[in-house]
């Protein structure tokens, strides 16, 4: 069906001016590539429908709209390629890449997406890794250590296998008053233990084994000597530029991740920027970067910039007006007051917008490694949302046609039984 919304978008799509922007990260000399257009229409049906790396190309083999979208005439019964690709495929694009096809789905709404008002905030882009505590990580550099000595063929003094795994069990509950006592005496002998793996497995490397691990063992040290109210702390070994970000919530007080930062014209609510700090930033220093990224996608500077008040003591960012919520000055006219509530409820309109990113387009939580994925993460997000955007709308008016067609003196409501029933009763 041509009138699918999936085809019908597709033709909207100028693949001709991706392919030959995305050539430029191609070389002309050995094994042929997967083609562009299939890379990247499963990229972004990848954001559009909150699919792993894995599961859309499982799922693509079922899809004919799927298929066509990504550029195939025949009906494919083999995958297209390995899901590994996907991760060579986002580390030759970079960030300039996802750039790139944010901006495409910006310029499919074509003067809508030019507003002169944008709105601003930021929200928190967990990463995957399990809640951190002391125990956890100390325990994990024993089993790394324990590891890296197998596969290097070192033999250590002790696993500690055995009384590990009691320390553990002795260790929880530490808040209780009767336990208090022994799940203190447990971590510490957890942290006494690590120590003594690292220094041990140190001791025994070689000068090539040393160049090795260097990078690890430095994470490693680092965890072992961090206090409870030391700053910039590692809260994971293999994720170590985490970020533990205040969310001041009861039911969920600390989120651990990075600072992302969205942007939206004011009254269509299409995304116009999408940018990933690392650590937790203040949100004002945030706001240049967005505004670049913003004249970059739309080829416009947006006049102003409505925010919330953690962004308080920016008022102008190289003449972009910054606006937050605050007390009416004694002067104003009643229409200027109506004027700055009308836009005040229009900011908070930002905040189910980020939801919907966050929860349908894989921004809950980043599985890309490194502060390389948590850029790449938000930016392709932020183009699966404009997507399903347009794909919503292309529905809109497949249905306003059909509605258009059909004798309207009867209830809408009475036409869509009648038409289903039909439909029903042909097949």
């Amino acid at each position: 069906n041509l009138e699918h919304e999936l085809c019908i978008l597709s033709k909207k799509i100028d693949w001709d001016s991706i392919e030959e922007d995305f050539s430029f990260y191609y070389s002309e000399i050995g094994r042929p590539s997967v083609p562009i257009r299939r890379m990247i229409g499963l990229l972004l049906l990848k954001h559009i429908y909150n699919l792993s790396d894995e599961a859309i190309v499982d799922r693509w083999i079922e899809n004919p709209y799927w298929q066509y979208f990504s550029g195939e005439l025949v009906f494919q019964t083999d995958k297209p390629f390995d899901p590994t690709e996907f991760i060579h495929f986002r580390n030759r694009i970079g960030k300039e890449g996802a750039e790139r096809l944010l901006k495409i789905s910006v310029q499919l709404f074509g003067k809508e997406a030019l507003e002169k008002e944008v709105l601003i905030d930021s929200t928190v882009q967990e990463k995957n890794i399990t809640y951190p505590t002391d125990a956890k990580l100390h325990k994990r550099i024993i089993d790394k250590v324990n590891k890296i000595a197998k596969q290097e063929g070192i033999v250590l003094r002790q696993t500690y296998t055995r009384t590990l795994k009691q320390l553990l069990i002795d260790q929880r509950f530490h808040s209780h008053p009767k336990r208090r006592k022994k799940a203190k005496a447990a971590l510490r002998k957890i942290k006494t233990i690590a120590g003594r793996q690292v220094r041990d497995i140190e001791r025994q490397f070689t000068d090539n084994q040393k160049e090795k691990y260097q990078e690890l063992f430095i994470i490693l040290n680092k965890i072992l000597i961090q206090k409870k109210g030391d700053k910039n702390k590692i809260y994971s070994i293999h994720e170590p530029e985490v970020s533990c970000i205040a969310k001041g919530k009861e039911a969920k007080k600390f989120e651990f991740g990075n600072k992302s930062g969205i942007v939206l014209t004011k009254t269509t609510k299409i995304v116009v920027g999408a940018l990933a700090f690392e650590g937790n930033p203040y949100d004002g220093h945030t706001l240049e970067e967005h505004l670049i990224q913003t004249e970059y996608l739309t080829d416009k500077r947006p006049k102003t910039g409505i925010v919330d008040r953690g962004y308080k003591g920016k008022k102008n960012v190289n003449g972009t007006e910054i606006i937050l919520p605050s007390a009416p000055k004694k002067n104003s006219t009643q229409y200027q007051k109506l004027k700055a509530r009308q836009r005040f409820r229009a900011r908070a309109g930002i905040e189910p917008i980020i939801g919907h990113i966050k929860h349908d387009h894989r921004m809950l939580r980043n599985y890309l490694k490194g502060a390389f994925g948590n850029q790449l993460n938000t930016i392709l997000a932020g183009t699966g949302f404009n997507l399903k955007k347009m794909l919503n709308r292309i529905k809109e008016q497949i249905l306003f046609i059909f509605f258009e067609n059909l004798n309207l003196s009867k209830s809408p409501f009475l036409l869509i039984y009648e038409y289903q029933r039909n439909r029903l009763l042909k097949v």
